[in-house]
């Protein structure tokens, strides 16, 4: 009898490859590449002409190299048995926090989803990241999934002294965890947008990523597209982006963690008025919502805004040494 993880192996290493499409030899593989398309998913979303005139085919050819793709991928309807059978290769990742792990549904960080966190300045968001980048490393009895883990900094917030310190707590060695930990300071948008095509390239060259943390998701869109005039733009870029983040977190089975800023609604003249940045594109787009504040006694509070299975809760972590931490009772 296969046992879960052999399967969920055997599956993944007879994975079709764009070679073993009709039509695609070398010379068109290479092409696509150059492109960054490197998987059956992004030839089976593609139109004709786009794919005619990016591999160099006709449009007839690229009709029949885009039917074959979907045929390989099995994209019409399963039942729900069936999706949840798939379901089953999903991998967390511990907060380090048993409680703040019972606020994401007992385990942590889920692949296959986008987790975000909002909120002010000290709140926790980046420790969070941080704190995750090294657990991804851990084998899977300890709430890893022995991978590695890409950063993207566009903030100047990566500190590799700050790992070391997390690391040595945890009792690893920290060049060790520093290597697994792929670092690209996004400078605009655009460079953003473009290192997603590179996480594609490095995972078809064999490096075992599991874990992709923006950090933080909005700060490009929100300084270059200013005032209301821009708004549409920025909202249209950045629904591209975060749906090019979703498909690469299907196709991977990574676990995806972005930061997002936040602002005070004017609006708002009771309550809390800070506010996610990203409006409804970004709130719609994550799977799992959380909102970080600060406690009391140096304590932070993580509430579950929007998810698709969890209810509305909050729970207390601490941000120590150690990185993230459960808050003493």
């Amino acid at each position: 009898m296969v046992k879960g993880d052999e399967k969920e192996s055997i599956s993944e290493s007879k994975e079709p490859k764009i070679t073993d499409l009709p039509g695609v030899g070398p010379a068109v593989s290479a092409k696509l590449e150059s492109a960054g398309i490197y998987d059956l998913m992004s030839i089976a979303v593609m139109t004709p002409s786009d794919l005619s005139d990016l591999a160099g085919v006709s449009p007839a050819v690229a009709r029949k190299i885009i039917q074959a793709a979907r045929n390989m991928l099995e994209l019409g309807f399963v039942d729900g048995i069936e999706y949840a059978k798939k379901r089953e290769s999903i991998n967390y990742i511990t907060t380090g926090s048993k409680s703040f792990d019972s606020l994401l549904g007992g385990r942590g960080v889920e692949s296959r989803a986008i987790t975000e966190a909002f909120g002010a300045y000290g709140s926790g968001k980046t420790q969070v990241g941080l704190t995750l980048a090294i657990n991804v490393q851990f084998p899977p009895e300890k709430g890893g999934v022995s991978g590695k883990c890409v950063f993207i900094d566009t903030e100047g917030t990566f500190r590799p002294a700050r790992i070391k310190q997390i690391a040595e707590k945890l009792g690893v060695a920290s060049d060790k965890v520093l290597k697994n930990i792929f670092v690209a300071r996004a400078f605009n948008s655009d460079h953003q947008i473009l290192l997603l095509d590179k996480i594609s390239e490095m995972i078809k060259n064999g490096e075992p990523i599991k874990l992709m943390i923006i950090d933080s998701l909005t700060a490009h869109f929100r300084a270059e597209f200013s005032g209301r005039g821009q708004l549409a733009d920025r909202q249209q870029k950045l629904n591209r982006y975060i749906h090019q983040l979703m498909k690469l977190a299907e196709t991977h089975n990574l676990a995806v963690y972005v930061t997002n800023q936040v602002m005070a609604n004017p609006a708002q003249l009771f309550g809390d008025p800070t506010t996610a940045i990203g409006g409804h594109i970004v709130g719609h787009a994550s799977t799992y919502r959380i909102y970080l504040r600060r406690g009391k006694a140096g304590s932070r509070v993580a509430k579950m805004i929007d998810s698709p299975n969890l209810p509305e809760n909050e729970t207390i972590f601490m941000v120590t040494d150690a990185g993230v931490v459960d808050a003493a009772e």
